[in-house]
């Protein structure tokens, strides 16, 4: 039998130029904490053959809580186990701590990156990639849209989406939330870029419903494409109340890491388009979320932020399996680090990103970088 023999843990921060120290602060309007360096979670499983599976959590700050759940709790569940039983494993892994009330947050971000780990692993062991051990592709190239468009003055926003539409994109996503007129004043400028755009806000459930109708009316109007996390980010109630009064999808899902979280949104018609982050899901409930969507007739548009490499690699295998696929997310300015602990580069277009060839996630891990990144080992 295929055991594993190792788990080894990497908390990273990626170095800045500017060599500023780790901080954390908000960004407001977002009231959500930010790291001043790129951080992440990898985990790396070694069967006694030597094969070796890479996982990645999006955990962009303090990774080393993740880290320490997989060292101390997950680890001596793995070790000595077969890693093709990925979906026994990982059932046997969320029970863990799902009676104490921990089947989501930090506990699931950590068993993310085991899961990924797990998948990558047993597709190696197969030499057959992730894609095919979920029954195969319905997209060898994974649809995008390009997310982001920072910064405050709309004419920086309209100059950037014009580069993006030169390029061909025609789908956009843009960060808001300074104020309903402010926001409708950025689609309507957005707008006039190309006759063709579809535009996305998502606004980080920064306002209360009042603003969160007032402000999807106003992008009927403007023909707009989703409304993303409008609300509070746990009030299933008030996001289906305001998908009731909109003919505009509400979109929602990224800070949500299982089934049953997605569940009671999807029951009360809360939301049509789900956005499962397979860094925080793992692969098999990322699948899983996606498959329960169908059910409902819901489309799935997986999240992507400031995952790196192994993460992206994992959400693009899963968002091509899914029948269900709406679109992926392409952040431009994120993705500038994705290639750091890859020694080959995935490479978008401005519509699509190939899914990685090659067996497992079909990517190549540049174990160095991860060394010299890891923040375990160099104090």
């Amino acid at each position: 039998m295929t055991k594993i023999i190792a788990v080894d843990v990497f908390p990273l921060v990626l170095p800045r130029p500017d060599d500023l120290p780790r901080t954390y602060a908000t960004s407001p309007p977002w009231k959500s904490v930010y790291g001043n360096h790129r951080e992440t979670l990898v985990v790396r499983l070694t069967a006694d053959d030597g094969t070796t599976g890479w996982g990645e959590a999006l955990a962009p700050v303090a990774p080393e809580v993740p880290g320490e759940i997989v060292r101390r709790l997950l680890a001596p569940v793995l070790l000595g186990a077969d890693p093709r039983r990925v979906r026994p494993l990982r059932h046997q892994l969320g029970e863990l701590m799902r009676e104490r009330g921990h089947l989501g947050g930090h506990q699931a971000d950590a068993i993310a990156a085991v899961d990924i780990a797990l998948w990558d692993l047993a597709g190696k062991l197969a030499d057959r990639p992730v894609v095919e051990l979920l029954g195969g592709a319905f997209h060898d190239a994974v649809p995008t849209y390009v997310s982001g468009l920072p910064g405050r003055a709309d004419a920086d926003r309209v100059a950037q989406a014009r580069d993006w539409a030169a390029r061909g994109a025609r789908q956009f996503k843009v960060g808001l939330g300074y104020g309903v007129d402010a926001d409708l004043a950025t689609v309507s400028a957005l707008r006039e870029v190309h006759p063709d755009l579809r535009i996305a806000v998502d606004v980080h459930g920064v306002y209360g419903l009042a603003d969160a109708v007032r402000l999807g009316r106003g992008l009927v109007e403007r023909d707009a494409w989703f409304l993303e996390m409008p609300l509070a980010f746990e009030d299933v109630a008030g996001h289906a109340d305001l998908a009731a009064r909109l003919d505009l999808p509400v979109a929602l899902g990224e800070s949500l890491r299982h089934r049953w979280e997605f569940q009671p949104f999807v029951a009360a018609r809360a939301a049509s388009l789900l956005q499962p982050d397979i860094g925080r899901t793992g692969i098999t409930e990322g699948l899983a979320i996606a498959q329960y969507a169908e059910t409902y007739h819901l489309g799935v548009a997986p999240h992507h932020s400031a995952g790196l490499g192994l993460a992206l690699a994992a959400g693009l295998h899963v968002a091509a399996a899914c029948a269900n696929l709406v679109a992926f997310e392409f952040h431009p300015i994120l993705f500038d680090r994705v290639n750091d602990i890859l020694t080959v580069p995935i490479e978008p277009t401005a519509t699509t990103i190939p899914l990685p060839a090659g067996p497992g996630l079909g990517v190549s891990v540049d174990v160095e970088a991860v060394a010299r990144y890891s923040t375990w080992g160099r104090g």
